[in-house]
């Protein structure tokens, strides 16, 4: 479903609390009228399931922001503008309600996104609320990210994630929300009978371990439990029918969104939203993308520390002595220098997309291996979700040996401008240095940033050196959250700990073991319990390590944002929630209030579209650069430039800026848009004084083409000088593969 109106009334709001509301209220309407963890060791066990246990609903919606002249969320890096679409982001939905007491359901939005929010969650909820009273709730409704790294920024609510983005960005929070609105009510709509099935592989050579030498602080008996540094194990939930016929699935992998670096500048829903891509045109090769009704989410996981680059992190620095040798172990440096340390993927050599392509490849193998796998256990039980807000500026609790144990108020460390391997800092930040004093200058310079730390607060964060004191600087609103989501959700003997924030590799076998002893010791669930994490969800509460890798102080220790016991304080928190899991369970767990609302201080200084112009004598649309003749051939690239406007002025949801066209019996058929991988969309600005501009548009033909005539067609809207927006369309000239 294409949205044109919603968009364009989106896109021309000047107040970013106002157009939530008017925007909400007119899509509810528009609604309202178009729709009347567990070690691996741990084996599944084969069985069957009685038809129908429960009821399962599915849905997606696309949520490409603006995918030019916008900062990209995730690397925080402001030269990472976007200037075009590789892959469109989407949301999927997946409702699970018991069959026999559909009240008592869950919603699991899974999205290409780089983490869940709490203002995109809470302008959500609002909106179910409206459509369906109370049944969707804070209680049972997540709001995961992918954790891709190629997406839209500008949409999180607290300041510090919108500084590389120019601020709040309306348009690429308007998409998120319209796209998984329209996502969930596809899933509600199409609830139907259904049961669950449970499966889990081994995936080798997928991910790695960004900091090691982190990992190598925790005890080393606990190390030994385990055969890697880093999760091997895809837990994968399959849905099918009353029938049997498989509707779709949920895959859990951690691994970092990060095939594509920071380099890249075409939007994307990196690895995962490739693995997505992949299952869904597997099951469904004659669907477009987004008109699938097999939805196949790829969710992430204890993340933190992982990274898909990997053949490991290299120096690149021509010149130097140290020029391709791998970076120093402990720091990730390369004479002593953070930026010329990268990480490389598996397709290192021939391309970012390559190596984005193979470990989304991977996912979605390893997933497909078990959904067609007979031994898959089936899941029976009750359908149960809690949820508390916890406030983490000054959570207490008592650690397992008596000891009292507080978290702190937000801040973050200077390994945290040291970047990582995926991602390199700048300037005189490294890793896993707990020095304040590299550069006096700095300690001039944060002073004007954010408030001095008080003693109080550098020995709460200790041996964290305070670059950011965060969680005290509020002007001219809140710069880090101070309170998070606390949540569960259960489907039968399947719990997901939904987390707001990444949890390191040991982290999260800490957490999932902790809760799964939990849930066996309360007899909530008996030793079926199967524990896995799902996240950044909710809200994005940064990093979460042990403590004993907050005290290397590498990127993941220094984002560790609540201080060493943030860890133990989500387990605390987390294992008191268990019994609200229980099938006889009917209350609900006392809460303090949700966090304040942030967005109508929200400050946008990202310029509107002015105005859009043709060169002299040219029209929107014309072809300035041809396809080239001769035959194509499997392999080739097929390009065209158009005169070109502003995709800001529409952002096509649920359609497309390119189509490429098949000739078949004298018509033209669409056989691919842009939210195909083997094509790639680029906008440049010729002239911001003038206001003209071009597209290329590019497609690498795929094996299994059939031969015939083809064209490329741009789908565009321009922007007149008084306003008005106009659809135009311009087409290559026919082309032949072979």
């Amino acid at each position: 479903m294409y949205l044109p109106s919603f968009s364009t009334a989106l896109a021309d709001s000047a107040f970013p609390f106002n157009w939530i509301h008017d925007a909400m209220r007119l899509f509810v309407m528009y609604l309202a009228a178009f729709f009347t963890a567990i070690p691996p060791a741990i084996e599944v066990q084969g069985g069957s399931n009685s038809s129908g246990e429960y009821l399962i609903g599915l849905g997606i919606g696309d949520v490409t922001g603006p995918v030019v002249e916008t900062n990209m969320m995730g690397y925080a890096f402001l030269p990472q503008t976007d200037t075009g679409l590789h892959m469109r982001q989407r949301s999927r939905a997946f409702i699970i309600a018991d069959a026999s007491n559909p009240s008592e359901r869950v919603l699991f939005i899974n999205s290409d996104i780089c983490m869940g929010d709490t203002g995109i969650r809470r302008t959500i909820l609002s909106s179910l609320q409206s459509l369906y009273g109370d049944l969707y709730t804070h209680a049972n409704t997540a709001l995961v990210g992918t954790h891709a790294h190629s997406g839209v920024g500008g949409y999180l609510e607290n300041l510090l994630p919108q500084v590389t983005s120019l601020g709040y960005v309306n348009e690429t929070a308007a998409a998120i929300v319209s796209g998984t609105l329209k996502a969930i009510v596809d899933a509600h709509n199409s609830l139907v009978p259904g049961n669950i099935k449970l499966g889990n592989t081994t995936l080798l050579n997928a991910n790695r371990n960004r900091s090691p030498s982190a990992y190598l602080a925790n005890p080393e008996w606990e190390r030994a439990m385990y055969e890697e540094n880093q999760d091997t194990t895809v837990t994968v939930l399959g849905f099918e029918n009353a029938d049997g016929d498989a509707t779709g699935l949920l895959s859990f992998f951690p691994v970092h969104g990060t095939s594509l670096y920071e380099n890249n500048t075409l939007v994307s829903g990196d690895n995962k939203g490739m693995a997505a891509w992949m299952y869904e045109s597997y099951i469904e090769p004659s669907s477009m993308p987004g008109n699938n009704s097999f939805v196949a989410g790829f969710v992430q996981s204890n993340v933190g520390d992982t990274t898909p680059n990997t053949l490991g992190a290299y120096c690149e620095s021509p010149g130097k002595p140290w020029d391709g040798q791998p970076c120093e172990f402990e720091h990730s440096t390369c004479g002593n220098r953070t930026e010329d340390c990268h990480g490389r993927g598996p397709g290192f050599h021939i391309s970012d997309f390559e190596s984005n392509r193979m470990i989304g490849q991977a996912q979605f193998e390893a997933t497909r291996t078990v959904m067609e796998n007979s031994n898959m256990t089936a899941v029976s039980g009750s359908v149960k979700s809690v949820h508390v807000y916890l406030d983490m500026t000054t959570y207490t609790f008592t650690l397992p040996n008596g000891t009292l144990a507080r978290t702190c108020p937000a801040a973050l460390g200077y390994s945290f401008a040291g970047g990582t391997t995926d991602g390199p800092g700048a300037f005189d930040f490294i890793q896993g240095d707990n020095s304040s004093s590299q550069n006096p200058f700095w300690e001039v310079v944060k002073r004007f940033i954010t408030p001095a730390p008080s003693e109080e607060q550098i020995a709460c964060h200790y041996p964290k050196p305070i670059l950011l004191n965060s969680g005290y600087n509020h002007r001219p609103y809140d710069w880090s959250p101070g309170t998070v989501d606390v949540q569960m959700l259960r489907v039968g003997q399947f719990v997901i700990l939904v987390m707001p924030g990444e949890l390191t590799t040991m982290a999260g076998r800490r957490m999932r073991d902790a809760l799964r002893a939990r849930l066996i010791a309360e007899g909530v669930l008996d030793d079926r319990a199967y524990v896995v994490i799902a996240g950044p969800a909710n809200t994005y509460g940064h990093y979460v390590t042990t403590p004993e890798e907050y005290s290397v102080q590498r990127y993941e220790g220094a984002s560790t944002i609540f201080g060493p016991a943030t860890l133990d304080a989500y387990i605390n928190k987390y294992s008191e929630l268990v019994p609200y899991l229980a099938t006889n369970s009917t209350g609900v767990p006392s809460s303090i209030a949700p966090p304040p609302e942030q967005t109508s201080k929200a400050i946008s200084l990202q310029t509107s579209v002015l105005v859009d112009n043709p060169p002299i004598f040219k029209h929107f649309g014309d072809v300035l650069a041809d396809v080239e003749s001769g035959i194509y051939h499997v392999g080739d690239t097929v390009a065209v430039r158009f005169v070109g406007a502003n995709p800001r002025n529409n952002l096509r949801l649920e359609g497309t800026f390119l189509t490429v066209d098949r000739q078949m019996n004298d018509e033209w058929v669409v056989v691919r848009t842009d939210s195909h991988p083997s094509t790639t969309y680029q906008w440049n600005r010729t002239s911001k004084v003038l206001g003209t501009s071009t597209v290329d548009i590019r497609w690498t033909i795929e094996d299994g083409t059939p031969a015939g005539t083809y064209r490329i067609t741009y789908h565009g809207d321009s922007k007149s000088l008084l306003g008005s927006i106009s659809a135009f369309t311009g087409d290559s000239s026919p082309f032949t593969v072979g």
